[in-house]
């Protein structure tokens, strides 16, 4: 038989909560042994992602940090592709020239496609290949 209210359960009261509360043992579970905080630093520490320096981007990477002999950028507008030696790079730019900003100038007002307006005229460097 149902009961006629919508929700057929109720609230029970403190004193069925307190009954309800001492008859459970309070007990801490012992954590397991892959849980263990020295297991779970072993873990961490032994994971390839933890040593080195945290991994960027290419064209985010300086050119001393870059271990490609060739460097290529690609305009993704007019499928001009521009390769460097890696060695003239660092000679023309410097060590600490960012990978990026050395692509935009190399391919810098060279776009085949002009429209006549400053913010569409240039190319799109992509840094895929």
């Amino acid at each position: 038989m149902t009961n006629d209210h919508p929700a057929s359960w109720r609230m029970p009261t403190r004193e069925q909560m307190e009954k309800l509360a001492s008859q459970r043992p309070l007990t801490t579970p012992e954590p397991a042994p892959d849980e263990s905080p020295a297991g779970w630093w072993d873990a961490v520490l032994s994971d390839p992602r933890a040593a080195g320096k945290p991994w960027l981007p290419i064209q985010q990477r300086r050119l001393s940090e870059i271990a490609r002999h060739l460097l290529r950028v690609e305009c993704r507008r007019c499928l001009r592709i521009v390769e460097i030696q890696k060695v003239d790079a660092l000679r023309l730019y410097g060590p600490h020239a960012v990978w990026k900003d050395v692509g935009v100038r190399l391919l810098d007002n060279t776009c085949q496609y002009r429209t006549g307006r400053h913010e569409e005229d240039g190319c799109w460097p992509g840094w895929d290949s």
